[in-house]
C-alpha cells in the first residue's frame, strides 16, 4: 500500500476536522514516522478502556503486521473480520470503504512469512475474489494480492500456478508515473524472485520510474531528512538486495560485487538480520568464485553468526520478497571452504552448528514450549526475558541512520542468552545454537568407540571421523545416497533379494572410506538428512552385517551428549509397561504386543503393567516420571507435515485424547534410563531442509530419557515380541543397552534372517 498517501490522508482528515476523536496528532505522527511499535501500544492502551471500532482495530492490525507480531496479528484480524461482518466496514488508514480485502492481504503476508504457504494461497484467492466482485479500482491491493498468490504457489512448489499469477499481475495497467507504478514494480519483482526469473527482477526494479520520487516523499513526510530515522532498512533494503541478488544469479558478477559491497558498508543494514545474512552469504559466494577461500569463509562465518542470532527459521523479510534463504546451504559452503583450507576442526564446528539449528528452528514459533522444560522459577524467568528480548529484537522498528551499532533489544537478547547458558545449559540448548568442539566431543566418547558424523546437502556428502587418537574429514564420493536409501528400504520392506547388493553398495559409499580407522570398535553414528532413514545395522561389507562385529548407538547431534542424563542406577524392574492400549477400533489391536507386555511383566515381577483401557495417556502423564524404565508396545504415527504432532497412540479418557505427541513430550519431565518404543514408525521424523530429524526419539531425550529404542518402519508384531523379550533378558544378565540390542538382533537373525524383522530397531542416547 502507498504509505505516503495514507499518511497524507490522515493529515488531511485531521486538518478537515473529520471524525478522528480517538486519534491525537501524536498518534498520526507515530504512523507518519513509521513508529508502528508506539502506535500499537497506544491503541492497546485505548482498547483497555473501551472496545475498538473497525477504524482503530484496522490500525492496530496494520501496526502488528508492520512490527511482525504474528500471534497478536492473527487474533486481531479475526476480531476485525467479525466487526466488518457486523456492518462496521470503513477504515481510517487508507480510507477503505470495506476492510475485507485488507484483512485477507494482511493474513496472506503473515502466512507467507511464517512459511504457511497453502494458507497464504487461500487468503490471496479470497482477496482477489472480493476485489473482482466489488469491481475495485484499488490497484495497490490487486498488485499485492496477485504477488502474494504467486509467492504462495511458488514457495509451496507449484511454479506453474506461480507463473499464472505473475501473468495476471503483469496485465494490471498502470501509468509509468502513477501512484501505482511503484506497487506493481515491487510486486512483480517479488513474484519473479521466487520464480527465479532474475532478468525479470532486474527489469521490474530498474523499470520503476517512480522509485526515487517515492523515496523522496517517504522521507519528506516522515521527517527523516531532519532526524535521521527512517524505514530504509525495511522498505528499500529488500529491494536493493533483490536487484543485486538478481545480478549475481544472472552472471553479472562485477556489478553484483559492487552492489553488495556498497550495502555492506552501511552499518545499520545489520538491523535487518534476515537480509543481512543473505548479503553476507552471497558476498561469500562471490569471494569463493574469485578463488578467495579465506575471504569467503570469513563472510560465511559472519553470516552464520547472524543466522544464529535470528529468532528462528521464520523468513520474514526474505520470504516477503520471494526468496527463502537456504541456511543449510550456507553451512555446507562453510564446511567445504574450511575443508579446502585444511581447517578440520572448523569444518566440524559448522557441521555441529548446522545440526543444532534443527530444534531451535522447529520450536521457534512455539516459545511457550521450552518454558515447560524450565527446572526452576529462576531459569523460567531468565528464559521469559530472553524470549521477550528476542521477539522485540525481531520486530520492524525504524532505524536511526545517523547512529551506528546494534539496537538495545538485540544487545539485551545476547546478554539474556549468555546468562541462561550459564544458569541452565540444557534449557538453553532448546532455543540457542551451542555446538561443542571436536576436542570436547572426543572427551565424551566411550573408550572403545569411534564417532561417525555425516553432513550433506545436494550432491555433497561429508563424513567426520573422530576417536581418542585423532580426527579426519572425508568428502565421500557418489553424491547423495537418498535414492539408494529409498530403494534399500523398499527392498527390505518387500523382502526382496536385491537388498543384499544395495546394503553392500551403501557400505562401500558410507563406511568403507573409514573402515581402517574404525576397525572392530563400536560406533556412535550421527546421521544427517536421508541417512536418518537408513538402517545402518543392515549394511553389509560382503562378509557380514554391520552389527556382526560392533554395537551401534545414534544421536541427532554429537553435542547433545553434553545434555543427556547419565545412565542411572534404577533396577530394571522399576519399569512401567504399556501393552496394546484400547484405541476404540479392533482393527488397531495388537495382541502380540499385549503378550509381549505380559511376558515382560512376568520376567520382571515388580514392573507395573497397564494394558487395554488402563493404558491411558493420562496415566502416562501422571506416572511415567516415577519410573526408571518405560516400555510402550503400541502404535506410533509419524506426521511428515508437522513433526511435533508425531505421536504414540494410547487409550483415551475424559482428560486426554490418547495422542501423546512430540509437542507434549517437550512439556513432560521424565527420569528414565531407557524408553523402549515397541511401536510402528516411532523413529521416523521430518527432514527439515537437511537438518536432523525431530521425532519421538528427540522428544523423549528432551523429556529426560537417557536412551530410546525405536523403529524405522512398521515392524512385524510377533518378531518384535521375540526381540524385545531377548533384549530385556540380556540387560537383566548385565549387558549394556547397546550390546543387549545387538545380541537380540543377532539372535533374531537365526530364526528370521531377513533384515525386515530385526534391522528396524536402533538405540539413541548413552547406550550404557
Amino acid at each position: 500500500m502507498r504509505r505516503h498517501l495514507a499518511f497524507l490522508f490522515l493529515a488531511g482528515s485531521l486538518a478537515a476536522g473529520t471524525a478522528l476523536a480517538d486519534y491525537s496528532t501524536e498518534q498520526i505522527q507515530m504512523a507518519a514516522t513509521g513508529r508502528f511499535d508506539l502506535l500499537e501500544k497506544t491503541i492497546e492502551e485505548q482498547a483497555r478502556s473501551k472496545p475498538l471500532g473497525t477504524r482503530d482495530q484496522h490500525a492496530l492490525c496494520y501496526a502488528y503486521s508492520k512490527t511482525k507480531r504474528y500471534n497478536r496479528l492473527l487474533d486481531c484480524l479475526d476480531t476485525l473480520e467479525g466487526k466488518v461482518r457486523q456492518g462496521d466496514k470503513r477504515t481510517r488508514l487508507f480510507g477503505l470503504n470495506d476492510a475485507t480485502p485488507a484483512v485477507h492481504i494482511m493474513r496472506t503476508e503473515a502466512y507467507l512469512e511464517l512459511g504457511r504457504y497453502g494458507e497464504a494461497v487461500k487468503e490471496a484467492e479470497k482477496a482477489l475474489a472480493w476485489l473482482k466482485d466489488d469491481d475495485s479500482d484499488d490497484l495497490d491491493m490487486w498488485c499485492n494480492a496477485y504477488a502474494a498468490l504467486s509467492l504462495g504457489y511458488t514457495l509451496a512448489g507449484d511454479e506453474e500456478q506461480g507463473w499464472k499469477a505473475e501473468k495476471e499481475l503483469q496485465k494490471i495497467r498502470v501509468g509509468p508515473l502513477s501512484d501505482y507504478a511503484n506497487a506493481k514494480a515491487f510486486a512483480l519483482a517479488r513474484a519473479r524472485m521466487a520464480l527465479k526469473d532474475y532478468p525479470g527482477v532486474i527489469a521490474a526494479i530498474r523499470g520503476d520510474k517512480t522509485f526515487a520520487l517515492n523515496v523522496f516523499l517517504d522521507r519528506l513526510v516522515s521527517g527523516s531528512f531532519l532526524t535521521g530515522v527512517n524505514n530504509w532498512v525495511w522498505a528499500e533494503l529488500p529491494r536493493a538486495f533483490m536487484l543485486n541478488k538478481a545480478l549475481l544469479e544472472s552472471g553479472q558478477i562485477d556489478e553484483a560485487r559492487r552492489g553488495f559491497d556498497r550495502l555492506l558498508e552501511i552499518r545499520q543494514v545489520k538491523e535487518n538480520g534476515e537480509i543481512y545474512w543473505l548479503l553476507l552469504a552471497d558476498r561469500g559466494r562471490i569471494a569463493d568464485g574469485d578463488g578467495q577461500t579465506s575471504e569467503a569463509l570469513r563472510y560465511y562465518r559472519e553470516a552464520i553468526e547472524q543466522v544464529e542470532q535470528q529468532r528462528a527459521s521464520i523468513n520474514t523479510e526474505a520470504s516477503k520478497i520471494g526468496f527463502v534463504g537456504d541456511k543449510q546451504a550456507l553451512y555446507s559452503r562453510a564446511v567445504e571452504a574450511a575443508r579446502k583450507l585444511g581447517q578440520e576442526q572448523a569444518a566440524f564446528e559448522f557441521i555441529e552448528r548446522a545440526k543444532s539449528r534443527a530444534l531451535v528452528d522447529l520450536l521457534a514459533a512455539r516459545d511457550s514450549m521450552p518454558l515447560a522444560a524450565a527446572k526452576s522459577s529462576d531459569s523460567r524467568q531468565k528464559l521469559e526475558k530472553l524470549l521477550a528480548a528476542r521477539q522485540e529484537a525481531s520486530l520492524q522498528h525504524p532505524v536511526d541512520m545517523a547512529q551506528e551499532g546494534s539496537s538495545k533489544t538485540r544487545q539485551q537478547g545476547s546478554q539474556e542468552s549468555r546468562e541462561l547458558q550459564q544458569r541452565d545449559p540444557q534449557l538453553a540448548s532448546l532455543i540457542t545454537v551451542n555446538a561443542l568442539s571436536s576436542n570436547e566431543i572426543r572427551e565424551m566418547l566411550q573408550a572403545d568407540e569411534v564417532l561417525l558424523e555425516y553432513f550433506g546437502l545436494g550432491e555433497a556428502l561429508y563424513l567426520f571421523v573422530l576417536d581418542r587418537q585423532g580426527q579426519a574429514l572425508i568428502r565421500l564420493e557418489g553424491g547423495s545416497p537418498e535414492a539408494a536409501i529409498r530403494e534399500f528400504r523398499h527392498q527390505i520392506q518387500e523382502q526382496l533379494p536385491d537388498a543384499r547388493a544395495t546394503a553392500q553398495q551403501l557400505y562401500r559409499q558410507l563406511l568403507a572410506p573409514a573402515a581402517q580407522r574404525i576397525g572392530t570398535r563400536n560406533l556412535l553414528i550421527v546421521p544427517h538428512g536421508p541417512l536418518h532413514y537408513l538402517p545402518f545395522a543392515a549394511l553389509h561389507d560382503g562378509n557380514e552385517s554391520l552389527i556382526g562385529k560392533r554395537s551401534l548407538r545414534f544421536l541427532p547431534s554429537s553435542s547433545l551428549q553434553k545434555y543427556l542424563r547419565p545412565s542411572g542406577r534404577a533396577p530394571l524392574d522399576n519399569l512401567l509397561i504399556y501393552g496394546n492400549p484400547d484405541l476404540g477400533d479392533s482393527r488397531l489391536d495388537l495382541p502380540s504386543a499385549e503378550d509381549e507386555a505380559k511376558s515382560l511383566a512376568s520376567l520382571l515381577p515388580k514392573a507395573r503393567l497397564l494394558t487395554r483401557k488402563q493404558a491411558t495417556e493420562t496415566a502416562f502423564k501422571q506416572q511415567a516420571g516415577q519410573f526408571g524404565h518405560l516400555h510402550i508396545a503400541s502404535h506410533g504415527q509419524f506426521k511428515a507435515e508437522n513433526a511435533l504432532e508425531s505421536r504414540l497412540l494410547l487409550a483415551k479418557d475424559e482428560s486426554n485424547d490418547g495422542s501423546l505427541t512430540v509437542a507434549e513430550l517437550y512439556e513432560t519431565r521424565l527420569n528414565a534410563d531407557l524408553v523402549t518404543l515397541s511401536a510402528c514408525e516411532t523413529g521416523l521424523g521430518k527432514r527439515l531442509s537437511g537438518d536432523d530429524l525431530i521425532g519421538l526419539t528427540r522428544g523423549f531425550l528432551y523429556a529426560g530419557a537417557s536412551n530410546i529404542v525405536a523403529s524405522l518402519w512398521e515392524v512385524d508384531d510377533e518378531a518384535t515380541s521375540l526381540l524385545m523379550k531377548d533384549f530385556y533378558q540380556r540387560m537383566r544378565q548385565g549387558a549394556s543397552k547397546r550390546e543387549a540390542l545387538r545380541q537380540a538382533q543377532l539372535g533374531l537373525q537365526k530364526t528370521h534372517p531377513d533384515p525386515f524383522y530385526w534391522a528396524a530397531f536402533y538405540l539413541t542416547g548413552q547406550g550404557q
